[in-house]
């Protein structure tokens, strides 16, 4: 990656980070993606805790639609045991698109409220 777009990239980070904020009652749900695999996390940053995650080596799945899918149903789960209902999303500089949305529509449809 050229170091205009990793700038870039870390600009929108930044900006995205500066509005989103995880507490103990509404927690950060954020994601990685790379081309080989894919993770999200439920972080507390006030206690500056993972309380739980989730990757596509974990569910043993590639990192696609379908394996964002099974991170995103994972995770949920993971948050449900774990007594977590409503988060904050945090989409990490990536676009809402493609393997980010299916992470996110599979954790809505697991029970966990945006």
């Amino acid at each position: 990656m050229s170091r205009i777009k990793t700038n870039l990239r870390l600009a929108r980070k930044r900006r995205i980070r500066a509005k989103v904020r995880g507490t103990a009652d509404r927690p950060r749900l954020t994601v990685h993606r790379s081309l080989l695999s894919m993770s999200a996390q439920i972080i507390d940053d006030v206690a500056r805790r993972t309380l739980c995650s989730a990757s596509t080596k974990e569910v043993k799945a590639k990192a696609t639609v379908e394996g964002a899918k099974k991170v995103g149903a994972l995770i949920a789960k993971k948050a449900k045991d774990a007594g977590i209902t409503t988060i904050v999303f945090d989409r990490n500089a990536y676009k809402y698109h493609g393997r980010v949305r299916a992470l996110a529509d599979a954790a809505r449809e697991g029970g966990l409220t945006f």
